[in-house]
């Protein structure tokens, strides 16, 4: 670097001689030596502290904190309601756990219209604004808009409760909907219920968060299908609660705004749970009268409900109206879903199930169960973050398992018990494993694979009857074709289908059915579609003895009775089977000794063919001999006084001193046989 002189004189100018004039220090510059640097700003901490602050905060919740913010700008759109006029009513609030199945009670400040403005069939709507516990002021203009219902005839208290538990039990399921990754996921409504304390009679409300936009049922509780909005979403998800709940339930009644559902019914097997509104293995038939599966159906690995072709032609426009559907799905969306036989267990159980199954996977995913989802409302931060979807952080928003059963980590807490019922100690995980295995169930709707279903459970836990709940739609279904339920007029009643369903009932089982069939090929008269005739040919016959002989097996006394006198007679027995005497004298040993109830909790010993009969029947066969039964005198003679005792009781002495005269032929002929082997020795 070269170097530069630099004299005094350049930075420092001479002494002004005194012509010089004060003026002339104007044309006067001094250049400074070094560069100038702007002074440095005033360190503000709280904006630094903001800054890391806010690089700290997800990108998500930062958006949602601005929605919120910009929320709160916005003017009340219930303003024109005027509901700063409005008294302020102290409430008692009825939350329900659907997790641990409790309710928890806290106090709350609301505001409601004394007009409805809207009212369904059996409650009406009012506009309700309330006072979150949480926020900081009492301003009424930014407080949550909710709707409040009532019932508009008096129900017993209890109704209300009902009504919370059946919803946040649908909720439930619409959270395991989700967990299968359809291509909208959907959610329903938390609702709880509010005590009015300061008027007469303390009445009750529901009460819901106010869903803006434009309100659609999709289905109904009877097999009302929207054909003007029809969507797949909801009606995918009231067959996937049927299958995923293994026949137990099914969710119904879909309606909201968009995918946000509320008012929602849930038919169970029983049709005692809940509410009236229940119509158990009816409305669940209804249901499947109307629905035609979908793509997403499909990619959810369901079955399809078995229909009659003359049905199927009726249904075309339900598949027109989901082929016509916005939402379709990829091939590689596609999921399967295993199913494995559960066989006691209630309705209410399998939802508890259901939830215990995901707090196993939550616990095994982040080590949180659904405790989340239990302490879910809309004050958990405010009001107006009523309508924020969950995060990531949440159970119901976690990647779901695609199959069912959920298996524990290995590097999980575990806790070690000792069993009361036996010395081995075990872990939590391995008894919650083994409880999912017997008790978690997805079961299809087909009949085909419900019967193979039906045929791989073990005998000691299903008979080869029982009251299969797939069975029993079919044959509901058969009574509605009979009743004329999908028929303009009664000439155009669909009896091909009725009977159809009627058969698949009795494939699944259903004894009821399996009567009803076999008297129907039979020619006899039957109580279930009396008008319906078959023609009287060899198969048809042959037919009917098999699902006699069904019904025989499942324990109906009637068809015991009627394959032993077959099989004794060889009358009505058909062209595959022949007179067999030991077969018949299996039947009525069965006839005469079933002490219990049949598969239809019925038993019938002394109306029709008393059991003195059919002994006195036995004791001819075996004092006779024949069609491969040898010739018993000793045991006719026994047979005759059994039945001589059971005469006597029936009051018929006549015939019981018949029955003991037979008896002494009997035993003197045994005497006679004895007499004759020690002559021939």
């Amino acid at each position: 670097m070269a170097l530069v002189d630099i004299h005094i004189q350049d930075i420092i100018p001479a002494r002004r001689s005194e012509t010089e004039t004060e003026d002339d220090d104007d044309d006067f510059v001094m250049d400074s030596l070094f560069d100038e640097f702007e002074p440095t700003p005033k360190l503000n901490l709280n904006e630094a502290f903001d800054e890391i602050k806010k690089s700290k905060t997800p990108p998500t919740k930062r958006k949602w904190k601005k929605a919120v913010k910009k929320s709160q700008k916005i003017t009340d759109p219930w303003e024109i309601y005027h509901f700063d006029s409005l008294p302020i009513e102290p409430c008692i609030r009825h939350r329900y756990n659907a997790v641990t199945q409790q309710w928890t009670t806290d106090e709350v400040k609301v505001k409601m219209a004394t007009e409805p403005f809207a009212n369904g069939a059996m409650r009406e709507c009012f506009r309700m604004k309330k006072m979150s516990n949480f926020a900081k002021s009492s301003d009424w203009v930014h407080a949550g808009n909710f709707v409040s219902k009532i019932y508009m005839e008096e129900v017993e208290r209890d109704q209300y409760f009902n009504d919370v538990k059946l919803q946040m039990d649908a909720k439930v399921w619409g959270e395991e909907y989700n967990r299968h990754n359809p291509p909208k996921k959907i959610d329903i409504c938390q609702m709880s219920i509010l005590e009015f304390m300061d008027r007469p009679t303390k009445p009750l409300y529901h009460l819901e968060n106010f869903m803006e936009g434009n309100y659609i049922k999709y289905n109904s509780n009877s097999g009302f299908v929207e054909e003007a909005d029809a969507r797949c979403t909801p009606q995918a998800f009231s067959h996937f609660s049927f299958e995923r709940s293994g026949h137990k339930l099914i969710v119904v009644d879909i309606q909201g705004v968009g995918d946000l559902y509320t008012d929602p019914q849930i038919h169970t097997a029983t049709g005692t749970e809940y509410n009236e509104g229940n119509l158990g293995t009816k409305g669940m038939a209804l249901f499947f009268a109307t629905h035609s599966c979908n793509e997403i159906c499909h990619s959810l690995g369901l079955t399809e409900f078995d229909l009659h072709p003359t049905e199927l032609e009726e249904h075309a426009k339900y598949v027109q109206l989901a082929n016509n559907s916005d939402t379709h799905i990829a091939p590689s969306d596609k999921v399967k879903i295993v199913f494995r036989p559960r066989y006691s267990i209630s309705p209410l159980e399998v939802t508890r199930y259901l939830i215990s199954e995901r707090q196993s996977e939550s616990m095994d995913d982040d080590g949180t169960g659904l405790d989340a989802l239990a302490e879910e409302d809309e004050d958990a931060t405010s009001e107006s973050d009523a309508s924020m979807p969950s995060t990531p952080t949440t159970p119901h928003a976690m990647p779901m398992r695609v199959t069912p059963i959920s298996g524990s980590k290995s590097n999980s807490n575990r806790s070690r018990y000792t069993s009361e019922n036996s010395d081995d100690s075990t872990t939590r995980e391995e008894e919650q494993r083994l409880f999912h295995k017997k008790n978690v169930v997805h079961r299809p709707s087909c009949v085909t694979m419900e019967k193979e279903f039906r045929r791989s459970s073990a005998p000691t836990q299903m008979s080869s009857s029982g009251r299969s709940i797939l069975g029993q739609i079919h044959l509901e279904l058969a009574k509605y074709h009979e009743l004329g339920r999908f028929a303009v007029t009664e000439d155009t009643r669909n009896l091909t289908a009725a009977f159809y369903h009627l058969e698949q009932s009795a494939q699944c089982g259903i004894l009821e059915a399996i009567l009803s069939a076999a008297k129907v090929y039979l020619q006899q008269d039957h109580d279930i579609l009396t008008d319906l005739h078959v023609d009287e040919t060899e198969t048809n016959h042959n037919e009917g003895i098999r699902y006699m002989e069904m019904a025989a097996e499942a324990g109906d006394r009637s068809a015991m009775v009627y394959m032993a006198k077959a099989l004794d007679t060889g009358h009505g027995l058909g062209t595959e089977r022949s007179r067999s005497w030991n077969d018949a004298i299996n039947w009525y040993e069965q006839a005469v000794d079933m002490a219990k109830a049949d598969d239809n909790g019925e038993f019938d010993c002394t109306l029709s063919d008393p059991n003195y009969q059919l002994q006195a029947r036995q004791a001819e066969m075996h004092r006779e001999g024949g069609f491969g039964l040898f010739k018993d005198p000793s045991t006719a003679g026994e047979l005759y006084n059994e039945a001589a005792e059971g005469a006597m009781a029936g009051m018929k002495g006549r015939l019981a001193n018949k029955y003991y005269m037979l008896a002494e032929e009997c035993y003197g002929e045994v005497e006679e046989e004895d007499e004759d082997d020690d002559s021939n020795e």
